[in-house]
């Protein structure tokens, strides 16, 4: 496999790799003071190769393509100057690393904390997320996922606009930066997961089928052309994405990868791209001695996406679980439109606080069909699990989040239910304090008709949710400024008290054994519908944990002699320290007594004797 790009070696000399297999020439354009242009030469199959002396750091460049055309680098490492200008060599062994003895987060032990770069403090940058990394520290979180840096068109973008994989993007502080965060992030004990996009590239600033056939004609995506992952000339574009996975996880110490809607990579290959992928980066770990995670988004519920490459599947470590939110939101807001028609009842939770998966090979009422697949071979740590992300809230209309749509005891109640199950929990940044800042899709391209679009896109999305309200326009600023967290408010209130709770909460997960072990065949799920109860009972041999929730909206009662044995309190989310109404459940509960719950509340027993 061909790695690409401009290569910056320290005897001053940069070597550069591009793919253009259609082309008569390809020259190299040296903008320096004394700009110069450098023919390149052919390397099959259909590569240009350029070795030049004297080219330092920082140096900008452009490829001119049949003499006609000068376009930036489809692998640019760095483009100051926005998706339009020159790249920019950079010199990758200058940074300082500090973590030579990091290893990594075990993956059953990952609490992670979703992050918008630009929203996520009022810099919006990179370096201004490092002070805040002692406060999530202190949270719990093990680590932080960040949204895409992919350099996108403008200075504020979800990411996912991206038209550079390998650039980091300039506004938030471009390759130093990142590698600074990571750097600091490793030092306070706090892996990095780093979301990619490769099912598809963003429109503005987009030249990469001026080099080569990176597209495929077979496919459509949502958001445009698919990448060409099978047909002709695919096995370059394999390499240039798989490249770029081992780029972030070799040039910037990258712990994982969370692979964007995967469900939107078509690939009829023998060997799907992801199993390749997977490959690849197995070696990168070992090479490396530490453990590198790629993590999928995918709404298809298919076992294949994260089943192990020696049992016929893909090899991915673990997946975003939509089910888990869809069940859990639609039960606490009473949603039922767009895809929350499938959900709504005790059942649902019920299914997937036990399997992972609602839809195993069930019929879907949205989709009108049966969906899933069955997740019985399937690991607990192999599934994400959250009440809020950035997709769930920004595709909104109104941007809320969950704290503007449910009462604090719902609130509450939604973050017990994610952080006690057998799962991988996932917090969008600012919900562990109620957040009530809006969270909205936001752009800032340079096209007139391409903004246009992004706006009837918009409404076309909203239109499935039968929402037909006003929404904020997307390129404007102040929909942006709007979707920045309000830090002060951490230390107000109820933002207060629900922060402490998190950290309670997520405490007791990490010290209490049957908690901290992630493991699907030790838990014992019940439901009653008629009181929308739900009864969590996690085993393990130092002691077994049982969580009774309340989703109603009055009290309810609860006894079952299965569970026998003396079940002493460790948590009630109805107490008044919570802001709760005040505890009912007892403090010590035997076989055959009765446990009364808070509305909209859940208590956490432990049997220490394990019975």
């Amino acid at each position: 496999m061909k790695k690409i790009g401009a290569f910056y070696r320290e005897n001053g000399t940069c070597c550069f790799l591009v793919w253009a297999p259609f082309k008569d020439d390809v020259s190299l354009k040296v903008l320096t003071a004394e700009e110069k242009t450098i023919h390149m030469k052919r390397e099959n199959p259909g590569y240009w190769y350029a070795e030049v002396d004297e080219i330092l750091p920082g140096t900008r460049y452009v490829f001119e393509l049949n003499k006609q055309m000068a376009r930036p680098d489809p692998a640019s490492y760095f483009q100051p100057a926005g998706v339009h200008g020159p790249s920019e060599v950079v010199d990758h062994a200058e940074f300082l690393w500090e973590d030579q003895y990091w290893r990594g987060v075990r993956q059953d032990e990952l609490i992670l904390y979703e992050i918008h770069t630009g929203t996520f403090t009022h810099e919006g940058t990179f370096e201004a997320v490092i002070p805040r990394l002692g406060e999530l520290k202190e949270l719990g979180v093990t680590a932080i996922e960040i949204m895409p840096v992919a350099q996108f068109p403008g200075d504020r973008n979800w990411g996912y606009d991206g038209v550079y994989p390998y650039a980091v993007q300039n506004s938030y502080g471009g390759p130093h930066g990142l590698k600074k965060l990571v750097n600091r992030a490793h030092a306070a004990g706090i892996g990095v997961v780093l979301d990619v996009v490769y099912n598809h590239l963003g429109p503005e600033g987009n030249y990469f089928e001026d080099f080569a056939p990176y597209f495929s004609n077979r496919y459509s995506t949502f958001w445009g052309k698919a990448i060409n992952f099978d047909d002709r000339y695919s096995s370059e574009v394999r390499n240039y994405f798989i490249q770029n996975a081992l780029y972030w996880l070799e040039h910037y110490h990258i712990d994982a990868l969370r692979l964007d809607a995967v469900h939107a990579i078509f690939d009829m290959s023998a060997k799907h791209f992801l199993e390749e992928l997977s490959e690849s980066v197995d070696e990168c770990a070992r090479k490396h001695e530490k453990k590198c995670l790629l993590i999928a988004e995918s709404d298809l519920n298919d076992v294949r996406i994260i089943r192990r490459r020696k049992h016929h599947g893909y090899g991915m470590d673990a997946q975003w679980c939509d089910d888990f939110h869809h069940a859990l939101h639609s039960l606490i807001t009473g949603e039922k439109s767009g895809y929350y028609e499938d959900f709504g009842n005790i059942e649902h939770l019920k299914g997937v606080m036990k399997d992972g998966f609602y839809y195993s090979w069930k019929y879907s009422p949205h989709r009108k069909r049966y969906f899933g697949s069955a997740t019985f071979q399937c690991k607990a740590e192999q599934f994400i699990v959250f009440s809020q992300n950035h997709d769930q809230v920004g595709n909104r209309a109104d941007g809320k989040r969950l704290s503007e749509l449910v009462s604090f005891d719902a609130l509450k109640l939604a973050a017990g239910a994610v952080i006690l199950s057998p799962f991988i929990p996932l917090f969008f940044m600012g919900e562990e304090y109620g957040e009530k800042a809006p969270f909205f899709y936001f752009v800032s391209h340079s096209d007139a008709k391409l903004i246009d679009a992004v706006r009837e896109g918009r409404k076309d999305e909203f239109s499935a949710f039968g929402l037909q309200e006003d929404f904020p326009d997307p390129q404007d600023k102040k929909t942006f400024l709007l979707s920045k967290l309000s830090w002060n408010r951490i230390k107000e209130g109820e933002h207060r008290v629900l922060l402490d709770f998190y950290t309670e909460l997520i405490s007791l997960r990490k010290s209490i054994p049957a908690l901290s072990t992630l493991n699907k065949n030790s838990v014992v799920v019940e439901g009653r519908e008629e009181d929308e109860l739900l009864i969590l009972k996690r085993d393990h041999k130092k002691g077994n944990v049982l969580c009774v929730f309340n989703f109603g909206s009055k009290e309810a009662r609860w006894e079952s002699p299965a569970y026998r044995g003396k079940w002493e309190k460790l948590f009630d989310s109805a107490k008044k320290l919570w802001l709760g109404p005040g505890s009912r459940a007892p403090f010590i509960f035997e076989s055959g007594q009765c446990v009364t719950v808070s509305p909209l509340s859940f208590v956490v027993y432990t049997n220490t004797r394990g019975e």
